[in-house]
């Protein structure tokens, strides 16, 4: 059975549909921008704009992109994701000196940092000119792009107040900051970040703790598909040796194919067509 794709432009907090369609938002971002404005404009968004920002070596990534999408109710940005290769080092090591967090809240880890400070004045722009009718915000991403959609969440929100996203829903997120910046993250958008964890997932365990921390919104995805609000003991993966990342993180895991939009989105459908 295909669950066709309607977005909500008046939704608020948490729904399964709403899931569902903010999962395909942030699986668009992967596609070109002749394909995303053409599918936003399915679902009812009739402005877009693109952000993109190109890196040089030795910054382990190519570019940073993301598209925000308007409606007279809502507005989407959604940050693409990148290949779990790009990231490996980043998800394997804690060395790295982190970078101050937004408004002097905390620390964000530098490579995460990097990658939406390259693209976040014009995502606030966007941002800023499209919302001409009070219209709620939202954020999506998956993988890296969930680390970016949470970051400018929160940064949109401390370092003015008055932008409060009504929503952050991401998939697959790396950790990416501090306990004090995830703290000050829950202060301000409890209930309204959700963050997605597929199964055997292996990217959501990384970087490693205690140097790195996630907010406090999960929604992990069991075996069969279904959405729960906690994680259960047995799902919780050990401390990691850099031998067992290197392990997870090989093509051919579970781990790391659980990690795959696609199934995202087929575990949510199901979600759907199970309710």
């Amino acid at each position: 059975m295909t669950t066709s794709i309607t977005i909500d432009h008046q939704a608020s907090g948490y729904s399964d549909e709403l899931a569902y369609g903010l999962a395909n938002a942030a699986a668009l971002a992967y596609q070109d921008q002749p394909t995303v404005e053409a599918e936003v404009g399915r679902w009812g968004f009739d402005r877009v704009r693109h952000h993109q920002t190109t890196f040089t070596p030795p910054f382990p990534l190519q570019d940073t992109q993301a598209y925000t999408a308007a409606s007279d109710k809502m507005i989407i940005t959604a940050f693409r994701g990148t290949e779990v290769a790009q990231l490996r080092d980043w998800l394997a090591d804690t060395s790295t000196p982190p970078w101050p967090g937004p408004a002097g809240r905390g620390f964000v880890h530098y490579g995460f940092a990097q990658a939406l400070e390259s693209v976040y004045p014009d995502v606030l722009s966007a941002i800023t000119e499209l919302r001409d009718q009070g219209q709620s915000v939202w954020f999506t991403g998956h993988s890296l792009g969930g680390a970016l959609a949470m970051l400018a969440g929160v940064r949109l929100y401390l370092e003015d107040p008055h932008l409060l996203a009504s929503g952050i829903y991401t998939f697959g997120q790396p950790r990416t900051c501090d306990r004090i910046l995830a703290l000050a993250h829950d202060d301000a958008l409890a209930k309204r970040t959700y963050r997605f964890v597929n199964n055997n997932d292996i990217v959501p365990h990384l970087p490693p703790e205690p140097a790195f921390h996630h907010v406090n919104a999960l929604r992990y995805i069991d075996s069969h598909g279904k959405v729960h609000e906690s994680m259960p003991l047995f799902a919780k993966l050990p401390t990691l040796t850099a031998a067992g990342v290197a392990e997870a993180l090989a093509p051919a895991s579970r781990a790391l194919r659980d990690h795959g939009m696609k199934n995202y989105i087929a575990a949510l459908q199901g979600n759907l067509t199970r309710a």
